[in-house]
């Protein structure tokens, strides 16, 4: 049976079935997505994109439910990107967030997408991002994006967020795994959930220490405590958000944010573009033809990639 047509009037208004069927279009590479994407980006910018990531088990989930709440207690409309691990037998999603999410999932002024990494190290599939951007040319005043929380490869929603939460638990030394993923680097600042836990304080020393010793920028990340499965802290964590936002636009900040994702997006769409059209039948042949010379040690990988290269640039 042929899919319905997406009707993009009721998608500018907000229609969660129109919603829905955008996001498909977009995530499954249907005809026309392109097209799609490239129609709704002049009214993309307005929403503001929240990245929230950490560890596994970390309550990530649990923190972006509250913080659904949260805004929409200020009357805010929401989009909530859920990406979670990729099925190795159906390609979707396997945990489906918005289990965890029962409590904002029938407010109409929130919509929920759970959708699959697509094996993304980082937790964060490009169809994520574009995903995101169906939400924002929607109207969403507030996008919550959740990573599928990878341990040490979680660092490309840095390059998709304008905030960046990363979300620790006072066990299994995540202050160590915060240093060693790099998460330092991206967090705009640290939540210690959990935090009711023994060592919680003990944790969060050890993250302040760490960014003590990394003071002296225009904006220094900070960490608060939360109990997320009862609603502490998610105040102080929404208020760091909206402190961080107003310092973003009032240093210009924002728009060097958003200019740098933009030139990761279109680097990333040549990539792809040039990839599709490099990988020809053909090429492919070549390739295989060459590997009993490289396995072999007559020929290099290079002179190989080189040889394709040039066939390429001849065509």
């Amino acid at each position: 049976m042929p899919r319905s047509p997406l009707d993009r009037g009721r998608l500018g208004a907000g229609d969660r079935a129109a919603l829905a069927r955008a996001i498909s279009i977009v995530e499954n590479d249907e005809p026309g997505a392109r097209e799609l994407l490239r129609s709704l980006f002049p009214a993309t910018g307005r929403g503001y994109r929240i990245g929230v990531t950490g560890p596994p088990g970390a309550g990530k989930s649990t923190i972006t439910n509250r913080l659904a709440q949260y805004f929409r207690g200020r009357d805010q409309t929401v989009g909530i990107i859920a990406v979670d691990p990729t099925s190795p037998f159906s390609g979707g999603a396997l945990l489906g967030d918005r289990v965890r999410m029962a409590d904002v999932e029938t407010d109409p002024g929130v919509f929920i997408r759970s959708m699959a990494s697509r094996g993304s190290l980082g937790g964060l599939s490009r169809k994520a991002v574009e995903a995101a951007d169906v939400l924002d040319a929607a109207g969403k005043d507030i996008i919550l994006m959740e990573t599928v929380g990878v341990g040490q490869s979680e660092l490309d929603i840095a390059g998709a967020a304008d905030t960046t939460v990363v979300v620790l638990v006072p066990e299994s030394g995540d202050s160590i795994q915060a240093m060693k993923a790099g998460l330092m680097e991206i967090a705009d600042f640290f939540v210690m959930n959990k935090s009711d836990r023994a060592g919680a304080e003990q944790a969060m020393t050890a993250i302040q220490m760490i960014l003590h010793f990394r003071a002296g920028a225009a904006w220094n990340p900070t960490v608060v405590s939360s109990v997320a499965s009862t609603g502490e802290g998610i105040p102080a964590i929404a208020g760091l958000i909206d402190a961080h936002r107003a310092h973003l636009e009032s240093t210009g900040g924002l728009a060097r944010r958003r200019r740098a994702m933009l030139e990761r997006r279109v680097g990333e769409l040549i990539d792809e573009s040039l990839r599709g059209g490099f990988w020809t039948p053909e090429r492919r042949a070549m390739m295989e033809g060459r590997m009993d010379a490289v396995m072999e040690h007559r020929a290099s990988p290079y002179e190989v990639a080189e040889d394709l290269i040039v066939h390429f640039q001849s065509r």
